[in-house]
């Protein structure tokens, strides 16, 4: 079995629930997944690091990131995964909103202006989060090589930050599931 399809096992056995939900975009869904259950799951972890960074291989990049709290372990395991590999890609977060004590920084972790970077997704639902977090990471002064999110939820999200202008890729899609 390939790191995709261990993946997608993990993730229907601890992370898909059936039933009635209400999601972060405020639509009413009968799917609910949640990635946290599998992307802070060492297994999980592996699996979702070991990916991104074969899907980057051959990208300039220098640093990954994404809207906190889904895409920082995601960030986290893929920077250690590409270290293992011989790689230096620093992880960021975006916070989601600034603080008002010490730096004020909307985004955390060792980055640069002009650093070219990967923003990372659990779940891509309307793209509005991932879209926040690309404006803080732009305003930055960072370039956004691509976009990669876990789960496409296949509601438009994808499309949305495509409109903008993003290369954007999916581990998985609804219909995987």
């Amino acid at each position: 079995m390939n790191k995709i399809d261990e993946l997608r096992e993990l993730i229907k056995k601890d992370a898909v629930k059936h039933g009635k939900f209400i999601l972060a975009s405020g639509r009413e869904s009968d799917l609910y997944v949640d990635l946290r259950k599998v992307t802070l799951n060492p297994k999980g972890a592996f699996l979702i690091g070991s990916i991104i960074v074969d899907m980057i291989k051959e990208r300039p990049v220098d640093a990954i990131g994404g809207m906190s709290l889904g895409a920082d372990p995601i960030a986290v395991a893929s920077s250690l995964i590409a270290y293992q590999a011989g790689r230096t890609i620093n992880a960021f977060l975006v916070r989601k909103g600034k603080k008002d004590h010490g730096t004020k920084n909307m985004i955390e972790g060792p980055f640069a202006a002009g650093q070219r970077v990967v923003v990372v997704e659990d779940v891509m639902t309307t793209g509005s989060s991932t879209i926040t977090a690309i404006e803080h990471i732009e305003e930055a002064g960072m370039v956004v090589e691509m976009v990669i999110g876990v789960l496409d939820r296949s509601e438009g999200g994808r499309e949305a930050i495509e409109r903008l202008g993003y290369e954007v890729h999916a581990i998985l899609e609804r219909k995987d599931l």
